[in-house]
């Protein structure tokens, strides 16, 4: 592992938003996870979309993403925390490899299926399930890796550059495959996922071995419950989580019913819908880019700032009705939750030693990819009662009205 200590005044100086891609390994990983990344947004598109097409209506589409969420938070759920003892204790590039190979024959499976004109909302469920094991334990081995691929003092340019990876295709991928799924089906978009998947095994295999980075002291039960003790005893770190708990549950869920909203609430049709995604990924490829390039200590402020704002563009949703009068709104709301992420996971991985990384990493994990799909299905199941742009308006309001809170009584997030 390299030396991780403090750079000195020129090395700060030379500082750039692609200063991490100087290092061999981090570079091998991220250009496979931008290749991979523009199946996957290919692939969200497409699942939206047969959703939505399957589904009767608005509260039909609504209630079957909030299914299809659920099967993937009850994964993350039940096992994040023995994914982030994977993370810390067994080498990575085996535990990525094994994973992203999972995720790919999902995407073939997609394929098949859509092909023969079989794909039902029980088999988007079954699979979105079996994908969220995958991603439950790629996330924490992934995302921890980073500060060891790189110097300590570059640990937000790489966790931003990585956000760069996974926002950049989001620019193209819904675009191209709402153009694919018009002309030749949904089943195109499945295959090229299948495919793109395979460069991060690629990616792997030509890196250098990477050692476990803790050594097990203590039965797997009590180093998984050091590593909880850890974050709920930190002053930022517990703080920190219960707001990513609440924004997960409440404002992000927004993403998860966007096919609802423009297809059934706002008439979009394939096009349409895949530029309302493209705008929500233009936006956050440039929240990527804003933390990659942030380079200030004091991240509480902007944190906070970013968890307001994000809550307000979600509720501005609900006095919307067209889809051109949307999309700059999404694109805003796209920015500022993946500002709001990067500098949650920015937080999270650097206030954690290097030993417990992959735990704290797992935690954040937990609530970002198994809440949010819960969180769709409460918002979902609001919108079946209220109306989606009333519940765009309701969750929305009370985001703001937590992130005001925590800014006026938690010091330790103004000081950090």
């Amino acid at each position: 592992m390299m030396d991780m200590a403090r750079p000195d005044a020129s090395t700060r100086r030379s500082h750039s938003i692609f200063a991490a891609l100087r290092y061999r390994d981090y570079r091998l990983l991220w250009l496979g996870l931008l290749v991979s990344n523009l199946g996957s947004w290919m692939t969200f598109t497409a699942m939206g979309f047969a959703v939505s097409t399957i589904a009767r209506s608005t509260v039909d589409a609504a209630l079957y993403l909030g299914y299809i969420g659920i099967a993937r938070a009850a994964a993350v759920i039940g096992l994040s925390f023995v994914a982030g003892y994977v993370a810390d204790a067994v080498p990575r590039r085996r535990t990525l490899a094994i994973a992203n190979l999972v995720m790919a024959a999902m995407s073939l499976l997609l394929a098949v299926l859509a092909s023969a004109h079989v794909l039902t909302i029980a088999w988007l469920v079954a699979i979105s399930a079996v994908n969220g094991v995958a991603q439950t334990f790629d996330s924490p081995v992934r995302q921890s890796w980073f500060p060891l691929l790189v110097d300590r003092h570059l640990i937000g340019n790489a966790i931003g550059l990585n956000s760069v990876a996974f926002n950049a295709p989001a620019v193209i991928g819904p675009a191209a495959a709402g153009l694919l799924i018009g002309a030749f089906g949904v089943q195109w978009a499945f295959f090229i996922d299948a495919l793109a998947t395979l460069a991060v095994v690629g990616a792997v295999a030509m890196m250098k071995h990477a050692p476990a980075a803790s050594r097990r002291t203590r039965s797997i039960g009590a180093e998984i419950l050091f590593g909880f003790r850890y974050v709920v005893r930190h002053r930022v770190l517990r703080v920190v989580m219960f707001v990513t708990f609440v924004f997960s549950l409440l404002v992000r869920p927004y993403a998860q019913l966007l096919p609802a909203y423009a297809i059934k609430a706002l008439h979009a049709d394939a096009v349409q819908f895949g530029g309302a995604l493209a705008a929500v990924g233009v936006g956050a490829l440039f929240g990527a880019v804003i933390t990659a390039a942030y380079g200030g200590r004091r991240r509480g402020w902007l944190w906070a700032a970013c968890a307001l704002v994000a809550s307000l563009s979600v509720a501005s949703l609900a006095a919307i009705w067209s889809i051109g009068a949307a999309i700059p709104v999404l694109f805003v709301t796209g920015l500022v939750v993946m500002l709001y992420q990067g500098t949650s996971n920015t937080l999270v991985q650097t206030l954690t030693p290097d030993a417990l990384r992959g735990r704290a990493v797992a935690f954040y994990t937990m609530i970002v990819l198994g809440v949010v799909p819960a969180g769709a299905l409460v918002v979902g199941a609001l919108a079946s009662i209220v109306t989606l742009h009333v519940a765009f308006a309701a969750i929305g309001a009370l985001g703001a009205a937590l992130a005001l809170w925590v800014w006026f009584t938690q010091s330790a997030i103004r000081a950090v």
